[in-house]
């Protein structure tokens, strides 16, 4: 084909409408796009409802990472199954140490009838006014710093005036309006 049959064929449409009128070959092409576009608005109204459908979401998701669910949930159960066996085996080592307790128990009550209710030796009073007093001062102590630190972060209405009045340079009063 030469180049001037070339250039008639794409004026007039090219071959598959070179036999329609210019309204009809308009109405075609009109007609090809319209479908186009609604193929395309089928397409994204399809992929709207696949975002949207969780049951689907919840598929692929586990269609890509059906390993990875897996190891996890392998370890999940591995975790359990090492829970309960150190539980089983806690329960039963806590059951031979209440049995040494009360064994004990029994040994000193048999031992030292004066201190039955008690594990431990008591103190001496000295030593147990020397904690007491040393806890109240803490206590006291700690109170103080509190409240210093909440004064010194929190100024009160009298501070902020005061600390005004006593700046240098020229003051002004404001004072209340009587009528």
């Amino acid at each position: 084909m030469s180049d001037d049959t070339k250039r008639d064929d794409t004026k007039r449409g090219g071959a598959i409408t070179s036999g329609l009128s210019e309204r009809e070959q308009v109405e075609r092409t009109a007609d090809r796009l319209r479908d186009e576009l609604l193929l395309t608005l089928q397409e994204l109204d399809r992929r709207r409802e696949r975002a949207f459908d969780m049951k689907f979401q919840v598929r692929q998701v586990l269609e890509r990472n059906r390993e990875l669910l897996l190891k996890i949930g392998a370890g999940a159960l591995t975790a359990v199954a090492v829970g309960v066996g150190v539980s089983f085996f806690n329960g039963r080592r806590q059951e031979r140490v209440v049995w040494e307790r009360r064994r004990r128990a029994v040994w000193r009550a048999w031992n030292h009838p004066d201190q039955v209710a008690s594990s431990s030796k008591q103190q001496p009073f000295a030593i147990e006014l020397g904690r007491k007093l040393f806890f109240i001062f803490g206590t006291a102590l700690a109170s103080a710093l509190a409240r210093n630190a909440v004064q010194t972060l929190v100024p009160s209405s009298t501070q902020a005036a005061q600390k005004i009045s006593k700046r240098p340079g020229v003051r002004f009063v404001q004072a209340e309006a009587h009528a």
